[in-house]
């Protein structure tokens, strides 16, 4: 025998929504969650590099902003299919604009692509912007999912 949705157990009906497409206030919270972590590891990194460069204050200022925007998408369906997918798209572009300038880092540094593998791990994390656009990513496709407990 088989559990339903509604009868009453968390993990189930928790696995019947995702099933069902209809994980859109979960996600967008966890984007939030996401970016407030993420915001304050990149602080960290750029500060111990000592902001050497102006742009190391831009993902600073823009990947936060995903906070408050997955906050009101989580309580408001509204702000879930504009104002999240807003904010999650200039991370994902400034998360790979951050990829460009790390890797543009890592050649600069003495030795260039002869001396890649030791500038690799010397040098500006070669993928961390990244995980800014995964965060990023994650609002923009919570955007594209129904939301939970409402049927469609």
């Amino acid at each position: 025998m088989t559990r339903s949705a509604g009868d009453g157990n968390l993990a189930a009906k928790a696995v019947h929504e995702i099933r069902t497409g209809r994980f859109e206030r979960t996600l967008a919270a966890l984007a939030a969650a996401g970016a407030a972590i993420t915001a304050a590891e990149i602080f960290t990194e750029h500060d111990g590099a000592s902001f050497g460069n102006k742009m190391m204050w831009w993902p600073i200022a823009i990947v936060p902003s995903v906070v408050p925007a997955g906050v009101a998408a989580v309580f408001s369906r509204r702000a879930a299919k504009t104002v999240l997918p807003a904010a999650s798209m200039i991370v994902v572009a400034n998360g790979l604009q951050g990829t460009f300038l790390h890797w543009r880092g890592i050649l600069h540094k003495p030795g260039g692509k002869a001396n890649l593998a030791y500038n690799i791990e010397m040098g500006p994390p070669a993928f961390a912007p990244l995980l800014a656009s995964l965060v990023g990513g994650m609002g923009l496709l919570s955007a594209l999912l129904r939301r939970e407990g409402e049927n469609e």
